[in-house]
Parts: C-alpha cells; sequence; structure tokens
C-alpha cells in the first residue's frame, strides 16, 4: 500500500452548513472518473439520520451518491464517522459503519477521539486512487469546535490535504462570510485554504466580477470560478432535511400524497423517485399544519426516533388526520420507523432511541414492535408479493416487528416475507428503504393506488446518472477544473 500523503487529494469546505458541497463533490467525481481517473469520495465526518447501507455498514446517503458518481461502490471508508441525531443534545456514533455508542452534545470534544479511525479510512482508501475528493461539515471557522475538529481543518492538517472554500451566494452575504472565515482562522489553518468558489449563483456573473478582486484582496485566495443555479439538483437525492421542501409541484387532477415531516425523519431520500411522476402531487407537511384532507394516501417515512417522533406526531394532532383519512377510505405506507408507528405498540425497553418506555402505536397494523441491540443494515433483492416484480432495496433498522398482519406481507426478501399488510389492503409497512426505485413495482403500486392508468413518468435510475452526467458538464464550464486538480496534485 503506497503511503496517503502520495494521493493527489482536495477537500472541499464551506463557509456554513448546506452551501452545496455534498453536490460540488458529487459532480467532481462524475466529472474526473469520466476523465479515466479512479476518483474515491471522502467526509471524515457526516451528521445526518438520511443513510445508505453498504457491504461493510452504514454511511451518509451523501457518499453513496458521491461514490456513484465517481462510478464505484460505496464503502464504509468513504464516511468513517456518522452521527445520527437522536435528539437536539445527543447523536448514535456509527463508526466505520458500525453503531460504537452515543455522543451528547455537552461531550462533543470526543469527536477528536475518532481522529484515528478517520486517517485509518482514509490511508485505505488512498490505496490504488488517482484522486481523493474530500468534503467538509458544516464550517471551518467555527473557533470554538476547532481544538477537537476532525471534520474540517483538523483533518486537512493531520493528512496534508489542501482545500478550497466555498460560499453560497444565495443565502446572502458571501462577501462577509468568505472574508470573515479568513479573519478568524489562525494562519496555519488559512494556510491549508489554496482558493474559493462561489456556488448557487443567479443573474449576471458579470455583476459579482468586482467581488471576486475584494475577496481575494482580503485573503489573498485566488477565485476558482462561480457555479450558476444548477437547478437539476432537486433531482439527486438530498442530505440535509431542510431540503424537504422540495416536493412535486401541485398538479390538477393528480394523485395526492402527504408527508408528515417529524423531528427524527430519516432516509427520506425514498421519496424522492415519487417526486418524477408527472400524476403525483408530494406534500410536505411541517408543523403546525393539518394532513391534506384530499390525500389520497399519507406516508410516514422513517425515523431515528420512533418513540419520540410518535409522541411528536400525536402532539401535532396528526394521528386524528391520519385516522380520519383512513376512515374516509385512504391508504397509508408506513417505512421503517414509519411502519413501527403503524403497530399497537413500540417498545424500547433498553432506551436505545432514547428514554427507556413504551407507547401504543397507531394501531392500523396488528403488530408489535420491540427495539433490540443488534441493528441490521443490509443490501437486499427484494419480490413485490402481489405483481412478482422484483428489485434493489436497503435495510437500517433496530429491532423487530411480528403480529397476524405479517402474514400478508407485501414483499418478500430471500424467500421470507417482509412487512405487513392490514386485511383490506390500505396499510401497508415494511423496513425496506429504496423500493419506490424500482419503477415497474413504483408504477403498479400507483396505478392501483389511483384507481386509473397514469401518464408515463421518468425511469428513476436514468434520471439519476443523466443528472450526475449534466451536474459535470455545469461544472466543467464554471469552475477552473485545471487548477482544482493541480491543486489535488501539489499536496505532500
Amino acid at each position: 500500500m503506497r503511503s496517503s500523503r502520495s494521493t493527489p487529494a482536495l477537500m472541499l469546505l464551506g463557509t456554513g452548513s448546506n452551501v452545496g458541497k455534498s453536490l460540488l463533490v458529487a459532480g467532481l467525481c462524475r466529472l474526473f472518473a469520466d476523465r479515466g481517473l479512479k476518483v474515491r469520495p471522502f467526509k471524515p465526518q457526516n451528521m445526518s439520520n438520511n443513510a445508505a447501507a453498504t457491504a461493510q455498514g452504514e454511511i451518509g446517503r451523501a457518499q453513496a451518491l458521491q461514490a456513484r458518481a465517481a462510478r464505484i461502490a460505496a464503502h464504509v471508508d468513504m464516511n468513517p464517522v456518522l452521527l445520527k441525531p437522536e435528539s437536539e443534545r445527543g447523536s448514535q456514533i456509527i463508526l466505520q459503519g458500525r453503531v460504537a455508542g452515543h455522543l451528547s452534545s455537552g461531550d462533543f470534544s470526543r469527536r477528536g477521539d475518532f481522529l484515528p479511525k478517520v486517517l485509518e479510512s482514509f490511508e485505505r482508501l488512498s490505496d490504488g486512487a488517482d484522486l481523493i475528493l474530500v468534503e467538509g461539515a458544516g464550517s471551518p471557522a467555527e473557533t470554538n469546535l476547532r481544538a477537537r475538529d476532525i471534520a474540517n481543518l483538523g483533518f486537512a492538517r493531520a493528512a496534508g490535504v489542501p482545500a478550497v472554500l466555498v460560499g453560497d451566494i444565495d443565502r446572502g452575504g458571501v462577501i462577509a462570510s468568505l472574508v470573515g472565515s479568513h479573519a478568524v482562522l489562525d494562519a496555519e489553518d488559512r494556510a491549508m485554504i489554496r482558493g474559493f468558489a462561489i456556488n448557487r449563483f443567479r443573474g449576471d456573473v458579470g455583476l459579482f466580477t468586482p467581488a471576486l478582486d475584494t475577496i481575494t484582496r482580503a485573503t489573498g485566495w485566488p477565485s476558482l470560478g462561480i457555479v450558476p443555479w444548477f437547478a437539476e439538483a432537486a433531482r439527486l437525492p438530498a442530505e440535509d432535511a431542510l431540503d424537504l421542501a422540495r416536493g412535486a409541484p401541485a398538479r390538477a387532477g393528480a394523485l395526492k400524497i402527504a408527508v408528515p415531516v417529524l423531528p427524527g425523519i430519516a432516509n427520506f431520500d425514498d421519496l424522492d423517485p415519487l417526486k418524477l411522476e408527472p400524476g403525483v402531487e408530494l406534500v410536505f407537511v411541517g408543523p403546525g399544519s393539518a394532513l391534506p384532507g384530499d390525500a389520497a394516501l399519507v406516508i410516514l417515512p422513517g425515523s431515528k426516533t420512533t418513540l419520540r417522533d410518535l409522541a411528536r406526531l400525536r402532539e401535532e394532532g396528526w394521528d386524528i388526520d391520519i385516522l380520519a383519512h383512513r376512515r374516509r377510505g385512504g391508504h397509508v405506507l408506513g417505512l421503517c420507523g414509519g411502519y413501527q408507528m403503524l403497530g399497537t405498540i413500540v417498545r424500547d425497553p433498553l432506551g436505545l432511541e432514547g428514554p427507556a418506555g413504551a407507547a401504543p402505536g397507531l394501531g392500523l397494523l396488528d403488530i408489535e414492535t420491540e427495539l433490540t441491540p443488534d441493528k441490521t443494515v443490509r443490501e437486499v433483492a427484494v419480490e413485490h408479493s402481489e405483481s412478482g416484480t422484483t428489485g434493489r432495496a436497503y435495510e437500517i433498522h433496530l429491532g423487530a416487528s411480528h403480529g397476524p398482519d405479517r402474514a400478508r406481507a407485501p414483499f418478500s426478501v430471500d424467500g421470507r416475507p417482509e412487512g405487513a399488510r392490514s386485511a383490506d389492503g390500505r396499510v401497508v409497512g415494511t423496513y425496506l428503504h429504496g423500493v419506490l426505485t424500482s419503477d415497474s413495482l413504483r408504477r403498479a403500486w400507483l396505478e392501483d393506488l389511483a384507481g386509473k392508468p397514469l401518464a408515463a413518468g421518468q425511469a428513476y435510475e436514468p434520471a439519476v446518472e443523466a443528472t450526475l452526467d449534466r451536474l459535470a458538464e455545469h461544472l466543467e464550464r464554471h469552475l477552473d477544473t485545471a487548477a482544482l486538480l493541480e491543486l489535488a496534485r501539489s499536496r505532500s
């Protein structure tokens, strides 16, 4: 194995969270992979409940997309530390793909203890690679967290990886955020940043040219490009729950699907294929709003904290809305944690997702669930019980569910029934994520729900691939990719 120090690498930092780093890394992965380079994405530490299953364990969904963009299989070394929020004050630790305990917000300095594992994963990932593209987390200018940082410049300095700082002009204040970041960093941290880029620009780029000079004079960093708004980003799996507002638009005569957004919502990219269906209107319902009475289907998505989210669902009155929807003949689909909520009771005797306890479910499925320490993380081949349609899916969950409605399982995995269905077929639950990416399965299910043929939608997987290709072309036009590659190769 050659030393990771000899592998070209470049880190993309952001002036804040959700500035588009994940998307930029994905686009650059596709761009350089298509030039024939062996590219691998890496994020030292991620904080997200949107996870993906790999053959070795779980990682952040964004790194799985970046691996796909690089045309390679996802691996746990691409995201060695994944923090999955369980409350406002603590997270579950996923270390190199496996559960490794809990981290409270008051003990965040412990993150520095994970640096040896982060560097170990980076070393393995570097072996045989032509280029590593590293994504930071949040902002490197959070000086209160710098002493034990492993996500941004703490990693960059430990691994000797040069960085580019990305600012998001769409949220405003991009000049101040870039110059301000420079101002609060110490000299050694500043030296790791070799340039800056502007993301999500709308309008006439020429109007911003004087600002580039302002930033360069104040920081000494050269501009590496201005990336215009890429509207097609909505077609790619989102990492952050902040992106949930981008549902499918209202369409006359469309099949309306309502999704209550709960605090612990997880793996919400399960819903992305529905956004590409012209016959579907996907509505995300936030706190303080009732579920729409004209919805044909209510989906309870995955949850990292099932009991907490079940309590919040009741606080919002959404349990009343769902039961009324059911009485009107509506359909309900529960995915993973949402599946658990549909049963008669959910038990967490060991306090695996919060305080130990139990609570009655919505009672729409005759099943009981108990959370247990063994976590299921796997990719599977799945068959739809009614149509015989096959596809791929994955599981990431604690515990198991049992009860009479499991006898009418909607799917089978390895010849065994998976999930549960009510006697009239209007309520369905499953632990499987990603089943809706199967175009034939999704289409048969939607048309059965609507009771009529629907206009043909886009094939989901080819749409994702085409969007990644167009993103790479977009970045090639607007970023100085030669300079980025030169920076990566200048690493020592």
